[in-house]
């Protein structure tokens, strides 16, 4: 057991050192071409500000690639999150019991991820495909297939910068949410569970470890996650909007490849997750910021996800 839970944390120290250094690299590259604008304090608060969604999200993403999952219903239970808070909230209930509500339907939908990767033994990649649509369809349903207006009674303060000129309260939640996801996944017993689970599913099996547990747990982690992100998309959005958040799923998983973690299970990091995050949100800003068209935009990304696959797929050979 020892051997898998050290196998786990040996690379996630430099997994993300190239991401690193690419967005530090990205980022200056920006601000020499564009710095009337691009190098802009307030510029980097609003990239900051933009990231909280996808960075929040991918907390729980890492969690189910490390244990060799994945989870295409992300973009579905975010929008889910949005109609039920909404819907709620338009019913006249309180602020609280709408936010816990949202994020428990989201929190149990992740556990039926779990439960059906284990208990019906369907591949992570099928039973959240399934979901991804199942979800989409509850939450059109919800909404009646239309935005929900409602009043979220200062909801919206958690992505207005204040009047001081911080960052935003929605940017320092997700901060708490990453340095908890990464003590959680780098010194507890249940992280160095769901690196075995990654690493070798059948010795962690073996060694003791409750597989089955585990990846019902780590599903419903990354449902809450997506129910909390999706607090934050409400308060951009105002709104309970059923068709939002469509492929944000592929967003999120891009940016916890891109931070160093492995589609085969076993490697990854909550830092890498967010370096990954914020990457993307750079790239974005500095293109549109100098005017590159939005095709060329989504070249560039998938440009860098297969570059970051490609890099794990080396890194993987050159350990053997």
């Amino acid at each position: 057991m020892s051997g898998l839970s050290l196998g786990g944390f040996r690379p996630w120290r430099r997994a993300w050192f190239a991401p690193l250094v690419t967005l530090f690299a990205v980022y200056a590259l920006f601000v020499f071409l564009a710095p009337e604008t691009f190098g802009r304090a307030v510029n980097l608060a609003t990239m900051l500000r933009q990231t909280t969604v996808v960075a929040i999200a991918a907390v729980g993403m890492t969690f189910i690639i490390i244990q060799g999952g994945i989870d295409l219903s992300v973009g579905s239970m975010v929008a889910l999150t949005t109609v039920v808070v909404a819907w709620k909230l338009k019913q006249g209930s309180s602020v609280p019991v709408a936010l816990l509500l949202g994020i428990a339907v989201v929190t149990a939908c992740g556990a039926l991820n779990g439960l059906g990767t284990t208990a019906l033994r369907i591949t992570p990649f099928i039973v959240t495909l399934g979901s991804m649509t199942i979800l989409r369809g509850a939450a059109k349903g919800l909404a009646n297939e239309q935005k929900i207006d409602a009043d979220i009674r200062g909801l919206d303060a958690l992505v207005t910068p204040p009047e001081n000129g911080l960052l935003p309260p929605g940017v320092y939640v997700a901060l708490g949410i990453a340095l908890a996801g990464a003590a959680l996944l780098h010194y507890t017993r249940f992280g160095r569970h769901v690196f075995a689970i990654g690493s070798n599913e059948a010795t962690a099996r073996l060694c003791g470890v409750p597989v089955e547990r585990t990846k019902i747990l780590v599903y419903a982690l990354g449902g809450a996650l997506a129910g909390i992100a999706g607090l934050m998309e409400l308060a951009t959005l105002t709104v309970g909007d059923p068709t939002d958040s469509e492929g944000l799923e592929l967003q999120v998983i891009a940016a916890v490849v891109v931070g160093g973690a492995s589609l085969s299970g076993g490697e990854g990091s909550i830092g890498g997750a967010l370096v990954g995050a914020f990457l993307m949100t750079v790239i974005k800003t500095g293109c549109t910021h100098l005017g590159i068209p939005n095709w060329v935009q989504h070249m560039l990304t998938g440009a860098i996800i297969l570059t970051a696959a490609a890099l794990d797929r080396f890194r993987r050979r050159s350990s053997r």
